[in-house]
C-alpha cells in the first residue's frame, strides 16, 4: 500500500521535469537547456533533477520519446478508423487539435524533433527506431500492400503526411485558431485527392538551368564549405553540425573555416540563401515554359525532388531553421513563405486554366514546401529504385493522385 503513492509521486515529478525540459528545448534548443534551468523552472534544485535523470542527454531522450509516444498514439487511434479516408482525416484532425491546445496556452505537449540528430549514436538509433514504428503505423493507413511497388508508394505517402504535420506548426502561426477547422478540411482535401484536375496526371518536362552540382568542375573553397555544411546539417541537425565536423569533412582546419566565415551561423544562413536561390531558379524555369500550369508545377517539383534524392548538394532541410535564433529565423521563414507563395501563384494559375483542382493554394503551397524539403530524408528509399525517374514519379504521385486513391 505504501509503494503506490510513492510510485505515483515519482512518476508525477518525472513528468513535470520532462514537461519543463520540453518547454525549454522548444524555446532555446537542446544545447542551451541545462539541468539547472529545468530544475529552476519547477522549483527544484539541480541535484533533485539528477535523481531522475543523472545526465542531461537522458532527459533529452525522454523529452523526444514523449513526443514520439504522442505521435504513435495519434497514429494508432487513426489506424482504428474504418478506411483510409477516415484514418487520414482523423490523423490531420488530431494534429490541428493539438495546435489549438498549444495556442490556448498549454505548453510542453510536444517538442520539435529537429535536434534528434545531435544526439549520440545509441540515443539517436533508439529514437529513430521509435519514429519508424510511427511511420509503419501511418503506412498502414492505406491498407495492406500487394507488392514491393505498392509498399514503396505507401511509404512515400506516410513520409509526406508526417512531414506535412511536422511543418504545420511553423506555418500555422499565420492563421487564427478560428480558421483551423477550415485549414483542417483543406489539408485533408489536398492530401487525399491531390492537385491536378486529371487525377494521376504526371508528365514533367525537362528544365534547363544552373542549379545542379557539377561533377566536372572543381568547386571553389567557399562552394565546398556550403556543400559540406548543407550535407552535415541535413545529416546531423543544426546543433550537431559543428565547425569541427564541417571542417573535418573537407579535410581542412578550423582556422581555414574561420578564414571564410566569422561564425557557424553565417555559414548556415549562407546555406539557406543558396538553397532558396536554387529552389527559386527552378520555380522560375518551370513557370516560364509553354504548357498548362499543372505541367509547369509538376516539372518544378520533379526537378526539386530529383535534386533532393540524387544531387551532390541537396537543399537544406526546413527543420534546420527551428534551431536558429529569433532574429535570423524570421528572415529565413519570410523567404520560405515567399517561395511557398510562388507555388501558390502557380496553383492559382492552374485553377484558372483548368489543369489544377479548386484547392486552397496557400495551404497547398506549404504542403509542397514540406514535401520538397523533406525529400532529402527519403534518399535511402529512392536509392532502392532501379531508375531514378521511377523514384521521383512514385514520390510525386502522392501530389498527382492523392493518398486515398488506387495507384494510377
Amino acid at each position: 500500500m505504501s509503494r503506490a503513492p510513492n510510485t505515483r509521486k515519482f512518476g508525477e515529478k518525472r513528468d513535470a521535469i520532462v514537461n519543463a525540459a520540453s518547454i525549454l528545448i522548444n524555446d532555446a534548443g537542446v544545447q542551451a537547456t541545462t539541468l539547472a534551468d529545468v530544475a529552476q523552472a519547477i522549483g527544484l534544485n539541480a541535484t533533485s533533477v539528477t535523481y531522475y535523470f543523472p545526465r542531461k542527454e537522458q532527459l533529452v531522450v525522454a523529452v523526444y520519446d514523449e513526443t514520439l509516444t504522442l505521435m504513435e498514439r495519434m497514429a494508432a487511434e487513426a489506424l482504428e478508423q474504418d478506411d483510409p479516408a477516415a484514418r487520414l482525416r482523423h490523423f490531420i484532425a488530431a494534429h490541428v487539435t493539438l495546435r489549438k491546445r498549444i495556442r490556448a496556452g498549454e505548453r510542453g505537449l510536444t517538442t520539435a524533433l529537429s535536434e534528434i540528430r545531435t544526439l549520440d549514436r545509441a540515443a539517436y538509433d533508439a529514437l529513430m527506431a521509435h519514429y519508424l514504428r510511427v511511420v509503419d503505423l501511418v503506412r498502414r493507413f492505406f491498407g495492406e500492400w500487394a507488392d514491393r511497388e505498392e509498399r514503396a508508394l505507401f511509404s512515400a505517402r506516410a513520409h509526406i503526411l508526417l512531414e506535412a504535420m511536422m511543418w504545420w506548426p511553423v506555418w500555422s502561426l499565420r492563421y487564427s485558431v478560428l480558421d483551423f477547422s477550415r485549414i483542417e478540411d483543406r489539408l485533408f482535401d489536398i492530401l487525399a485527392y491531390g492537385l491536378p484536375t486529371t487525377r494521376g496526371l504526371l508528365d514533367p518536362q525537362q528544365l534547363v538551368g544552373n542549379w545542379r552540382t557539377s561533377d566536372d568542375e572543381q568547386a571553389g573553397q567557399n562552394e565546398a564549405f556550403l556543400r559540406a555544411a548543407t550535407v552535415t546539417i541535413n545529416e546531423r541537425g543544426y546543433r550537431g553540425a559543428s565547425v569541427s565536423r564541417i571542417a573535418e569533412s573537407l579535410n581542412v582546419t578550423k582556422g581555414s573555416f574561420y578564414h571564410h566565415h566569422e561564425a557557424k551561423d553565417d555559414l548556415v544562413l549562407a546555406c539557406f540563401q543558396q538553397s532558396y536561390d536554387r529552389l527559386s531558379a527552378v520555380q522560375i524555369a518551370g513557370r516560364d515554359i509553354e504548357t498548362d500550369y499543372w505541367t509547369r508545377l509538376s516539372s518544378v517539383l520533379a526537378e526539386l525532388i530529383d535534386l533532393q534524392f540524387f544531387d551532390g548538394t541537396p537543399l537544406l532541410r526546413t527543420t534546420a531553421l527551428q534551431a536558429l535564433d529569433a532574429e535570423h529565423k524570421e528572415d529565413v521563414v519570410t523567404r520560405s513563405n515567399r517561395l511557398a507563395r510562388r507555388f501558390a501563384g502557380m496553383l492559382i494559375d492552374g485553377v484558372a486554366d483548368g489543369s489544377v483542382r479548386a484547392i486552397d493554394p496557400l495551404v497547398a503551397g506549404q504542403v509542397l514546401m514540406s514535401t520538397v524539403n523533406s525529400a532529402y530524408d527519403a534518399r535511402h528509399w529512392a536509392a532502392r529504385f532501379d531508375k531514378s525517374e521511377d523514384a521521383v514519379k512514385t514520390y510525386l504521385s502522392v501530389m498527382a493522385q492523392g493518398m486515398i486513391t488506387a495507384p494510377a
